[in-house]
């Protein structure tokens, strides 16, 4: 099984680094090891995570993100990395768009 990284999940990675540094130096690129880590999981526990709006999400150890994704002809496709903090009803919204 390989992973995939939708250009749309990795601007919400990008978003997301550049959020955190804006917070604290060096706390971007912990976010990001910290999500791609959470990503790599998927290798192993693709798939038995709840599904959301259509996309199994799988909740960030460290951080109030969520990753949407699905399993596709044995591909773990990554849509989306979403804060959870955020409107449900934009996170559905940003979902049906991808």
């Amino acid at each position: 099984m390989k992973i995939k990284i939708l250009t749309e999940a990795e601007k919400d990675l990008e978003d997301g680094y550049h959020f955190y540094e804006s917070q604290s130096s060096g706390l971007g690129t912990y976010f990001l090891d910290s999500l791609y880590s959470d990503i790599d999981s998927l290798l192993y526990f693709a798939g038995i995570h709840q599904v959301v709006f259509g996309y199994n999400r799988m909740l960030s150890k460290r951080f109030p993100f969520a990753i949407y994704y699905k399993v596709i002809d044995n591909e773990v496709l990554v849509f989306a990395i979403l804060d959870c903090r955020r409107n449900p009803s934009w996170i559905r919204k940003k979902l049906k768009m991808g």
